[in-house]
């Protein structure tokens, strides 16, 4: 079996960065699904200051708060 650091297998290394990956852009996919309109404000706080604690909770709160660009359609019967 391959292994690359500590022994660890390289699928559990694989599957560690992924996660660690996901979580950290969090923001920008909840951003990115809600069709937020500050959308690229967001991507840059979370891309620069992502690292930090502070700057992502930043951004995942104003992914989360933000008013979606598109409205929803309603439809009279």
């Amino acid at each position: 079996m391959l292994t690359f650091l500590f022994g660890l297998p390289i699928l559990l290394i694989i599957l560690i960065c992924t996660t660690a990956f996901v979580i950290h852009f969090l923001p920008i996919f909840v951003a990115g699904s809600r069709h937020v309109e500050n959308f690229w404000w967001i991507f840059l706080i979370n891309f620069f200051f992502g690292w930090t604690v502070i700057g992502w909770v930043i951004a995942l709160v104003w992914a989360l708060q933000d008013r979606p660009r598109y409205g929803r359609a309603s439809y009279n019967r």
